[in-house]
């Protein structure tokens, strides 16, 4: 599968890079005044510095837990989903939602965390039980 890229507001750079890589320890790529690229898992993020922030919308029900739209994330392997875990842990991050198990014994059954980045882009880690079930109904 080919990676994806996803460009998306933050509020400045030395903060955006704090938390991309040395807190996630994500690879950094090329950068300007105004924007910067990581490595995000194997997929590709642009953050770019705006002062344009739009309120979060809560209208998301997945499981019976409101989540923060817009968002996104990765789905990552259950040990690489840990290290994630113990890292925004070790960082004293607070999670919008905390590590736990969504759709247990069913198709799709994962474990999900959501975070704030230090500019409030919400950003949910995944990790499915079974990889073949991403995409089942």
């Amino acid at each position: 599968m080919r990676a994806f890229h996803f460009a998306f507001k933050v509020k400045d750079i030395q903060s955006t890079r704090k938390f991309y890589v040395e807190i996630l320890g994500c690879k950094e790529g090329r950068s300007t005044e105004s924007w910067i690229d990581f490595d995000f898992f194997g997929n590709q993020l642009s953050a770019h510095l705006s002062d344009n922030f739009p309120e979060l919308d809560y209208c998301g029900k997945v499981d019976g837990v409101h989540v923060p739209i817009p968002h996104f994330g990765c789905l990552l392997a259950k040990n690489e989903f840990k290290r994630v875990q113990k890292k925004l842990e070790t960082a004293n991050i607070d999670f919008v939602i905390k590590p736990q198990k969504r759709y247990e014994g069913k198709v799709g059954e994962q474990m999900t965390m959501f975070v704030f980045d230090f500019s409030g882009n919400p950003i949910e880690f995944k990790s499915f039980v079974n990889d073949s079930e991403v995409f089942s109904e």
